[in-house]
């Protein structure tokens, strides 16, 4: 089962090595990298954040969290992916902390979209393999090519 996400990210939206303290901290530098990729301030961005996961922790377990929020100012849903130096305490449901954090952002009047962004990341990150590969990829290329789905072409 490969993933395709590749409508969802570009190579310049995988951060393979991110330092971050905490939760907190990693949102901000999250709505950082996402601002400057998308023009929508920073604060915005990591203030939807904090509010979604107020409902909820989006870290889903086995290391994995999808942080994500509606953004006004957004054309487009808008993912982003940061494998963590070091994890950090999500809160995930089963209360392991969090290395590998995929952002999915979306216009306030993408339901569908975001629902089925949500759904393929989820599907990509809910298998052992794939998520295996990501903790030991070596560089955002391989990052990109295990999340885009290129990768199979390969192993063919």
């Amino acid at each position: 089962m490969m993933s395709d996400l590749s409508g969802l990210l570009t190579i310049d939206r995988i951060d393979a090595a991110l330092n971050v303290p905490n939760k907190k901290g990693l949102f901000q530098l999250l709505a950082t990298a996402a601002s400057r990729r998308t023009g929508v301030p920073a604060k915005q961005i990591a203030a939807a954040l904090t509010e979604r996961e107020k409902l909820g922790s989006t870290g889903f377990g086995a290391g994995v969290a999808i942080p994500h929020g509606k953004i006004e100012g957004l054309d487009r849903v808008f993912g982003y992916f940061a494998r963590l130096n070091s994890p950090v305490d999500f809160h995930s449901v089963d209360g392991l902390p969090v290395d590998l954090v995929f952002l999915i952002l979306s216009p306030p009047d993408a339901g569908a979209d975001h629902l089925k962004a949500l759904a393929s990341v989820s599907r990509a990150l809910r298998d052992r393999n794939t998520v295996a590969k990501l903790r030991g990829a070596r560089s955002r290329d391989a990052i990109f090519a295990l999340l885009a789905g290129t990768e199979s072409l390969h192993a063919a």
